[in-house]
């Protein structure tokens, strides 16, 4: 299932060079993940009901096109990698300009984590669908959990 998310851009987004701010850019980027585990029925209500709440281990942006003052954007949501279990996962953010001209990728890899033990955990049985339907990108593969993990 494809996954876009459209936006209006605001004045706060942007710098004195009048381009968007670099961090603008991943902020966007989680609001439209945010929106994806809603539109699977799994809101922040559904984590907090849960005690769970996902976790960034690395966040890499790359950036190609600038994002002028008065564009919106549209960002997608694909998955390049999943363990087993679903504890873990790798989901590749692109943004798009109002030309629909690639601006930036963003790529995150990360996990769920239980918010009273503040260790990982896999997700309850209502969120193990969450990544079923989603777009695989062209780079997806399984996250191998090391025994250590």
């Amino acid at each position: 299932m494809s996954f876009k998310v459209h936006f209006n851009t605001k004045w706060s987004d942007f710098d004195p060079n009048r381009h968007m701010r670099h961090t603008a850019y991943n902020e966007y980027a989680a609001e439209a993940r945010v929106r994806y585990f809603s539109h699977q029925n799994f809101s922040i209500e559904e984590f907090s009901k849960h005690n769970i709440g996902p976790i960034l281990f690395a966040e890499e942006t790359s950036f190609r096109k600038e994002i002028h003052i008065g564009e919106n954007i549209t960002v997608d949501f694909k998955l390049a990698g999943l363990s087993k279990n679903n504890e873990r996962w790798k989901i590749i953010n692109t943004v798009y300009n109002s030309d629909n001209e690639l601006a930036a990728i963003i790529k995150v890899y990360g996990a769920w984590i239980d918010l009273t033990k503040r260790k990982l955990t896999t997700p309850p049985e209502e969120a193990k669908l969450l990544f079923e339907t989603a777009e695989r990108d062209t780079t997806f593969e399984e996250i191998i959990l090391s025994k250590k993990q």
